[in-house]
Order: structure tokens, then C-alpha cells, then sequence
């Protein structure tokens, strides 16, 4: 073949040439009709003919066939070079344009060196050793203090010591997250295929949506259904009231409603040829194989590989989040069959022929892809199911009935479920299973998502695993600068969640996750509610419903896991109003979940486990750091204002965390300088954090659960309450303020760690928010506080039980969904 030439196919099926483009000058489209597209692109493997694609230096003109991404122009190189990934492309129908700098990362982690472990190990000692070296300077360098100034040094330090911790926790979990990282092997297909040969079981995956945009749950539903297992449903549970009287919500509510009967109907033709497949090859005489079997294998893996083709190029790409469905999740699939198919051709040309067994993997593993039994459940529909706004009694309400028959009857009240044991007397039939995923529905799941994390609960060992599940990532190629930088964070805790595994600290982390059923019935709590029995598997008591559950399983003697690798995806909050929602949210309820470790080592006690300090000292981290950080930072702000009596080495305890980070940033995908936007954002989400807190304290005080506010997920910009709109301008503006107070003072460290705090919190406020935007949003806020005035008021002059001053005004309530 001459130098160039390669086995690639443009739509057309011409050939390529070097240059990137088919012979007949057409570009070439990245997807499984072409040898380069049959490449896993995100494994990083060189083409032996053609060299190395080295980069895409533009993007393809449109063109009928660029419904996915395309490479318009390739680099040749003989070197040693890998491929690198291309960029995302979207059609010119499509009003969205991915960014150039983000290609999509490989499934596994690129494994670190035995230097970089030994670097990450060392540096929570590091970090000890130099904390010592402050408080030891600080002591010997006291003044005479009065009663005051003892009382805000005794302060200072608390402050000091409560960031130094979650700085070294920091350093803890990433140091665990790189020896599993180093130490982790990925699983190949010959692997999968012979565990799940003649495994049965069954697997449930539960999708609560509340309020969601069909075209996101859409796709959520289709990451699930195209999973591979021997037995799988999926459950789409929609919170929203059954009978809205607004006729938009009404036909958003419709159109959600109909998902699951439309992607059945899309996979009832894939499966029915991948099934008539199996069928003829079960019904060939003889246990001998011969090549024919391996060229008619080829053409079953070719049909559906073509399936996936065409019904990818009919994907409505919207934002970022639909091309990396279509490209990871339609197209990557479609990729591995062709490659597979290729590979069939070449052992029948070889005369290498395998058993029947393989064989029939082969073809099972088809069937089963196409094979998911799609459904809808809602629980507001029934009296007789818990009615409380949050995502835990939705999942609750599904899992209480799983397993069992029941029949509707009519009350007064409305329809209540009755179990029976009479199946032919049933209104409905809900299956039991060996698992169940739970997905949030704005997640996505790619390929063998379900096998590779069930293959390890199956591993000898781990029979007490409860929930094993992939820490999300954030989808690449985000628009906003505050969504990429929101996705940095998301992605360094995806590295740090991993790390707490290492030292048995694992939490589960809600946006997806496979459970064990047996470990759910272990901790089953069973309440009456309006004379009703309510199952409560995931307590709802706090609005991190996700947390408190671990707590509970571990408790009980279960364990959890985070796999060391990329499989799972979840949106990013667009805007600053969307990210307060969801980082307030985050910010409550730890404190309320924290007594529980006291729970969990008794209960290792009891059971004469080993519980390491190391994990008692991470949970205590991931349950508190949000409190005792919000407080701190702001002591720490006050110094060079009120004066310091702490060693200016405080400031050199931060130095491992923010190089340990920008590292952790530059492994996930990101650049080292998205650490100083990552401070910033911090700086900038302080007053929400700290709003999130005093929530949770008011919850403990008062016994009184908070609503469960969802994050929105909707196009238009989510408007920030004016209140974290100002705080941040005002957070700067003292800052500022206290530099030149600082440098009248004599303080000049003081004064730079001021001005250089108060630059990150304005480019934070003006980036983040925005000038233009928050003033939008406080515009907006005081608009709608005089109207809801204006309705009360008017209220009031029409209902006579409304005007004693002391009763409670109730103001337009927020969604309180999720």
C-alpha cells in the first residue's frame, strides 16, 4: 500500500488518501463506516498504515453527511505519537458549536508514575510538617496578649488548623485516588463475555425526573437502554402531578410520559434482527464452526453497527451533552461493533475459528443490547405512596413495590394500592431484581456502564459491596466559562472520591449508582404515613439523601465502591443562578449526617471489624468541611484588617493543596491555570456555601426537613437571588479595603494576601455572574418581591381571616423538586 493509503471510507465508500480527504476529495466522517472511525478514538491507539493523527486544524464544512464528528484535515506523522481525540463537530442545522479544546477523555485513567504516587504520599506529610512548623513559629513569636487578643488568637488557629485539615484531607484522598489509579487494570471483552455467558441476573434502573426537559430525560433513557445485561428495565418515575391544569405543562408532562414507548418501538427492530441472528445460529447442526458462522456473526454485528449509524444522524444535536451521546454513547458503540465485525472477517480469512460458546456470547451480547424492557411509573397517581417533594420517596415509593402484584382501588381520598397474590387479578406486575441503578435524570451512562461495575460486586470478596458506581464527570466541551469551571470541580471530586475508596471512605454519590437489593432491604425502615405504611430504604431526612445512606450502610456492615474509571456523565449547572441552587443544596445536611460516624464505628466494633483513621478522618472531612470552611475562610479574610498574631508561614500551608490541585486538574482534562478560576469560583460561592450551613443548623434546631430544591436544567439563564449577586462585589470591595488598611499598618504580607484575594473575588463576580446579569437578577428579584406583596396585599383586602398582622404571609413558593 502505498504511503497515505489506508482502509478509510467516506460515506461514499471511497477510499482515503492522506491528506484526510477520499480520493474524489470528499472529507471523511469519524464513525464506523471508516477504519479510522472503527479506532476506539478515546483508547489512544496509532494506525499502522497512515501514522499519527496528531490534531484537527479545522472543522469539516457542512455537509449531508456531518451528523457527526468529522476530521477535516490530518496530520500525517510515522512517530510514535498516538492519536489524539478529535474535536466535537456539530451540524449547521444545529444552533450549538462545540469548543475546539475539548476532547473527549479515554474511559480509564491514564495510569500515574510510580514518582507521582510517591509524590502524592509524601505530600500529606508535607503539609503536616509545615502546619507544625506554623503553630510552633506562632507560639514562639507571641506577644503579650490581653483577654481579647488571646480570645481572637485561640480563634485565628482554629481557623488556621480547620483549613489546614481539609487541606491535608485533600491530599489524603488524592494520594489513594493514584495507587488505584496505578494499580487498576481494565477489563477486556473476552473478560466480560465469559462472566456474563450464563449469568440471569436481573437489574432495575430507576430514573426520577421531576419537572425535566424531555429532550434531556430522552437522553438519559437511551444512555440506559443500550446497556448490556442479561436482564434489564427501565423505570422512568415522573414526580410531576398527574393532572396539571396548564396546558403547556400538560404537553411537556405528555411528552415525557411517551419516552419510553418511543425508544422501545425504536429498539423493537435491532432486536428483532439481532434475535433471528441467534435463533439461526442455534438452530445449525453440529458443535464444529466454520468460517461461514464467523462471516454471518460479522453481518449481524455490521447490521446493528449500521442501526446505531442511522439512527445517530437523526439526533437533534442541541448543546455539548447531545454530541458526546451521539459521539460516546451512539457512534462508540457503532464503532466497537464494526471493529469487532472487522475482526470476525479476518479470524474466518485465518481460518482461526473459536468454540461455539464464544460464539454464542457474541451473538448474546447483541441481543441483550436491544433487549431493554422500557416502563413509567407514577407515584402521585396514588394516595396510598408517600406524597413528600424530594427524589428518596420517589425512588422509596418504586422500591416498596418492587417484588410484588398489586390492584387499584378507588377511595374517596383517590387510588390506593392493594398487594395481592392472585397475578391474574393484578392491575400491574412489578418485577423484583438482583440490582438496581438509580440515575439522575440528567445523566448519562456509556457503554458497559452495568457490566464492568457488576463484574467486580461479583468478584470473590466483595459479597458485602452494597453500591459500586463511577463518580460523574462533567461533560466536555461546555459553553459558559462558569459551566467549565463548575465541571473542573465536578471532575476533581470524581479523582477524590476515587481516592476515599482506597481508605474504605467511599460515599455514594447520588447522580448514579448500582445497589445490591439485599443491601437495601438491610436497611429498610418501615413508618406509617395518613394510616399508610411508607418504606424508607434512602432516608430523606436531609437534601443529600445520597450521603446519609452511606452512613447507614456502613453502619451495617456493608461497603461501598467508586470504580477507577470514566463512565458516567452529568450536566453541569449552565449559569451562576442554576450552580447557587445546586451548591446550596450540597452545602446542607452534613453536619445534620455527621453524629453518624459515631454509628458506623460502633457497628465495626460490634462486628470486630478494622475501621483506619484514615477513613474516619475522610468522612469527618466530606461530612464537615463545607461548615467549618465556610467559617473559617472568612476569619482568615479578617486578619489583615483585625490584626494578626499568627506566623505569616499560615500562607505556606496552602502551597501542596494548590499545586496537588492544578496537577489533579491537568489529569482530568483540564489546564493548570483553571486552578486560579477554581479559587475564584470558591471565593465567589462562599456566601451560598455559608447559606447552606445555617440552613442545615436551622434544620437541626428545628427538627423540620428543607425542601428539596432541584437544580434547574432548563435553556434560559436561571436568575441568582440578589442577595449572592451582591455579597461577592461586597466580599472584594472589603478586601480591597483591607490591603491599604493592611499597608498603613505595616503589614505588607497582609496586604498583598488581601489584594490579591480581592482581585480573584471581583474577576470572580464580574466572570461568574456578571455585571450585566446580576443586574438583571436583582432587577428581577425586587420585581418579584413587590409583586408577591402586591398579591398579598390584595389578598388580604378580599379575605377578612388575612388581616390579623400576626399571621405568617405565605409568599409564591420555589420549586421545591429535584
Amino acid at each position: 500500500m502505498r504511503r497515505g493509503a489506508h482502509p478509510l471510507r467516506c460515506a461514499r465508500n471511497c477510499r482515503i488518501a492522506a491528506e484526510g480527504k477520499c480520493r474524489r476529495g470528499r472529507k471523511i466522517p469519524l464513525g464506523p463506516g471508516n477504519r479510522l472511525g472503527t479506532v476506539p478514538r478515546n483508547f489512544g491507539i496509532r494506525s499502522p498504515q497512515l501514522g499519527t493523527v496528531k490534531q484537527v486544524t479545522e472543522v469539516a464544512k457542512p455537509s449531508r453527511w456531518n451528523h457527526f464528528p468529522l476530521i477535516s484535515a490530518l496530520e500525517w506523522s510515522p512517530g510514535p505519537e498516538r492519536f489524539k481525540l478529535p474535536m466535537v463537530s456539530v451540524p449547521a442545522r444545529a444552533p450549538y458549536a462545540a469548543s475546539a479544546k475539548s476532547p473527549y477523555p479515554s474511559f480509564d485513567h491514564r495510569p500515574p508514575s510510580r514518582a507521582s504516587v510517591a509524590i502524592a504520599a509524601a505530600a500529606p506529610v508535607i503539609s503536616l510538617l509545615l502546619f507544625l512548623w506554623f503553630l510552633i513559629h506562632t507560639l514562639l513569636s507571641l506577644p503579650t496578649l490581653t483577654g481579647a487578643g488571646i480570645a481572637w488568637l485561640v480563634v485565628s488557629l482554629l481557623a488556621a488548623s480547620a483549613l489546614a485539615y481539609s487541606s491535608g484531607m485533600y491530599l489524603l484522598g488524592r494520594a489513594g485516588a493514584l495507587v488505584r489509579l496505578r494499580n487498576h487494570r481494565r477489563l477486556t471483552r473476552a473478560e466480560l463475555d465469559v462472566t456474563f455467558l450464563d449469568d440471569d441476573s436481573t437489574m432495575t434502573v430507576l430514573v426520577p425526573s421531576y419537572a425535566e426537559e424531555p429532550r434531556v430525560v430522552n437522553a438519559t433513557l437511551w444512555s440506559a437502554a443500550l446497556q448490556e445485561f442479561p436482564s434489564l428495565r427501565v423505570v422512568l418515575l415522573i414526580d410531576d402531578k398527574p393532572h396539571p391544569t396548564d396546558p403547556a405543562v400538560l404537553a411537556k408532562l405528555d411528552e415525557t410520559r411517551a419516552l419510553p414507548g418511543q425508544i422501545a418501538a425504536e429498539l423493537a427492530e435491532p432486536h428483532r434482527q439481532a434475535r433471528l441472528a441467534l435463533n439461526d445460529f442455534a438452530c445449525a447442526r453440529g458443535d464444529d464452526v466454520c468460517a461461514a458462522d464467523l462471516q454471518a456473526l460479522a453481518s449481524a454485528y455490521d447490521a446493528a453497527a449500521e442501526w446505531l449509524t442511522q439512527f445517530a444522524a437523526r439526533w437533534s444535536l442541541t448543546d455539548h451533552s447531545d454530541a458526546f451521546l451521539v459521539d460516546q454513547v451512539f457512534l462508540g458503540l457503532a464503532t466497537e461493533f464494526t471493529e469487532l465485525a472487522d475482526g470476525f472477517r479476518a479470524q474466518a480469512s485465518a481460518n482461526d475459528l473459536p468454540n461455539r460458546d464464544m460464539l454464542q456470547a457474541s451473538y448474546l451480547r447483541l441481543v441483550r443490547i436491544f433487549s431493554c424492557k422500557l416502563d413509567t411509573f407514577e407515584r402521585k397517581r396514588y394516595v396510598s405512596l408517600s406524597q413528600e417533594a424530594n427524589k428518596a420517596m420517589n425512588l422509596n415509593s418504586y422500591l416498596s413495590l418492587m417484588g410484588h402484584a398489586w390492584q387499584v382501588t378507588t377511595t374517596h381520598d383517590g387510588d390506593v394500592l392493594v398487594a395481592t397474590t392472585d397475578p391474574t387479578a393484578a392491575d400491574f406486575i412489578i418485577p423484583d431484581a438482583d440490582y438496581v441503578l438509580t440515575l439522575d435524570a440528567d445523566s448519562l451512562l456509556v457503554r458497559d456502564y452495568c457490566t464492568r461495575l457488576v463484574h467486580e460486586l461479583q468478584r470473590p470478596g466483595n459479597e458485602r459491596v452494597a453500591v459500586i458506581q463511577t463518580p460523574y464527570c462533567s461533560f466536555p466541551g461546555a459553553p459558559t466559562r462558569v459551566e467549565r469551571v463548575a465541571g473542573a470541580t465536578t471532575d476533581l471530586q470524581h479523582l477524590h472520591h476515587l481516592g476515599k475508596t482506597h481508605f474504605n471512605a467511599t460515599f455514594w454519590v447520588g447522580a448514579n449508582a448500582i445497589i445490591r437489593r439485599e443491601a437495601l432491604t438491610d436497611i429498610e425502615e418501615i413508618n406509617l404515613d395518613r394510616g399508610f405504611k411508607v418504606h424508607t430504604y434512602i432516608q430523606d431526612r436531609t437534601v443529600i439523601e445520597d450521603t446519609e445512606s452511606s452512613m447507614d450502610l456502613a453502619a451495617r456492615g456493608w461497603s461501598l465502591i467508586n470504580y477507577p474509571e470514566r463512565l458516567s456523565y452529568s450536566a453541569t449547572p449552565p449559569d451562576f443562578g442554576s450552580l447557587v441552587v445546586q451548591r446550596r443544596r450540597w452545602a446542607n445536611g452534613g453536619l445534620i449526617i455527621l453524629p453518624k460516624i459515631v454509628d458506623v464505628i460502633r457497628g465495626r466494633l460490634a462486628d470486630r471489624e478494622r475501621i483506619g483513621l484514615g477513613e474516619v478522618a475522610l468522612r469527618l472531612d466530606y461530612l464537615g468541611s463545607i461548615a467549618w470552611t465556610s467559617i473559617a475562610v472568612p476569619i482568615i479574610l479578617l486578619l489583615p484588617i483585625l490584626g494578626t498574631p499568627l506566623s505569616p508561614f499560615l500562607f505556606l500551608i496552602s502551597v501542596p493543596f494548590i499545586i496537588a490541585q492544578a496537577a489533579d486538574l491537568r489529569r482530568v482534562g483540564h489546564r493548570l491555570i483553571d486552578v486560579v478560576w477554581v479559587q475564584s469560583l470558591n471565593l465567589v460561592l462562599l456566601p451560598v456555601n455559608l447559606a447552606g450551613v445555617l440552613k442545615s443548623i436551622q434544620q437541626g434546631i428545628t427538627r423540620r426537613k428543607i425542601p428539596f430544591a432541584r437544580t434547574p436544567k432548563i435553556a434560559d439563564r436561571v436568575a441568582a437571588p440578589g442577595l449572592f449577586v451582591i455579597l461577592p462585589y461586597l466580599i472584594a470591595l472589603g478586601l480591597a479595603a483591607a490591603s491599604a488598611t493592611s499597608i498603613m499598618l505595616g503589614n505588607v504580607l497582609g496586604s498583598v494576601f488581601a489584594a490579591l484575594t480581592a482581585l480573584l473575588a471581583l474577576v470572580g463576580s464580574v466572570v461568574f455572574i456578571g455585571v450585566h446579569e446580576g443586574y438583571q437578577d436583582i432587577v428581577a428579584g425586587l420585581k418579584l418581591s413587590a409583586s408577591a406583596r402586591a398579591r398579598v396585599k390584595n389578598s388580604a383586602l378580599e379575605s377578612p381571616a388575612l388581616k390579623d398582622p400576626t399571621e405568617p404571609i405565605a409568599l409564591p413558593a420555589v420549586s421545591s423538586g429535584y
